[in-house]
């Protein structure tokens, strides 16, 4: 742990050591997926890459198309300030196996660290607000540990906004991230039939 907040890395570990088996994960970009994926890579990890603020869309279409898993998406405070509406859609859908976790450091860590126009905003409460069933602040890794395994255990839509120490120094993830590649052996991981698309629109899905 690093000073008197925790890092990224902390909230990690846990994260590792409580997940269920076949538990999907979506990163957002930057060292939200670098650091996942060095942490627990596996097929199950979808990592987002260049599109700030849309983890949370594409987690809760997860959440919603395999409801017979649980579905953990890390996002930034950053990221969620710019895609509200994701948030306010997972409030009226209410996906009961989704987990949010918000990596809350006040700045726009992935873009150089500029700061929040709003770092001190308590992202749980907008969470009540937006409809979630439960959501809560969170200041250590200690106090993440219940709290990550009441999440999990549901039902959801959960929220936890983790107090997080600034990571500007970027993570040398373990694995080449090629957003096809990511895209492809999620699909396998998840056992999605393979999508082929025609060059005038539509397409079909792959014989198994």
């Amino acid at each position: 742990m690093s000073g008197s907040r925790p890092t990224r890395e902390d909230y990690y570990r846990v994260l590792a050591e409580a997940l269920p088996t076949g538990t999907l994960v979506v990163t957002a970009l930057g060292n939200a997926s670098y650091l996942w994926a060095a942490v627990r890579d596996a097929p199950e990890n979808f990592y987002v890459e260049d599109a700030m603020g849309l983890a949370l869309p594409l987690a809760l279409g997860l959440a919603v198309a395999q409801p017979e898993r649980k579905v953990v998406v890390v996002e930034g405070d950053g990221g969620l300030l710019m895609h509200m509406g994701g948030l306010v859609t997972v409030g009226a859908v209410a996906p009961a196996n989704l987990t949010v976790l918000l990596i809350q450091n006040g700045v726009h860590a992935a873009s150089g660290g500029q700061a929040l126009t709003s770092a001190a905003l308590d992202l749980a409460s907008l969470g009540r607000a937006a409809g979630l069933r439960r959501a809560e602040n969170v200041g250590s890794a200690k106090a993440f540990r219940p709290a990550l395994a009441a999440a999990l255990e549901g039902p959801g839509p959960w929220l936890l906004a983790l107090d997080t120490a600034p990571d500007l120094e970027v993570v040398v993830p373990p694995v080449a991230f090629d957003p096809v590649v990511t895209k492809r052996r999620f699909m396998e991981g998840i056992g999605a039939p393979r999508y082929v698309p025609t060059i005038f629109g539509g397409g079909r899905l792959a014989e198994p």
